[in-house]
């Protein structure tokens, strides 16, 4: 089972020094609609993680040891991606619960809805 942290615990991450990576897996025509924005965050589609594997993510990210919030739309492609992760050997990956969808209606509403 994949770790889950909240969406109001990732906010309070976000105004924190904490060292880790955001990774949104969403489409990037999904960004249009709805985005964060933080110096951690990396976007990287399921799309691309699929047809370049590992090769698809940044290099910081590529660090087995990183801390990897992995966050979607609603939170279901986030979980695969992150499955997916600790099965090639990331030890600190947690999904984002209920995505971006649930932090604009529980966090921020200014990030967007669709």
């Amino acid at each position: 089972m994949i770790p889950e942290i909240t969406t109001t615990d990732l906010a309070a991450k976000l105004n924190s020094d904490e060292q880790f990576i955001l990774l949104d897996v969403r489409e990037l025509e999904e960004l249009t609609y709805a985005k964060l924005t933080d110096r951690r965050l990396e976007v990287t589609p399921m799309s691309r993680l699929a047809e370049e594997g590992l090769n698809a993510l940044s290099e910081s990210a590529r660090s087995q040891d990183a801390t990897i919030y992995v966050m979607c739309h609603h939170g279901n492609r986030s979980r695969q991606v992150a499955t997916w992760l600790v099965q090639q050997g990331w030890k600190n990956i947690f999904n984002v619960a209920g995505g971006i969808e649930d932090y604009a209606r529980r966090v921020d509403s200014s990030v967007g809805r669709y």
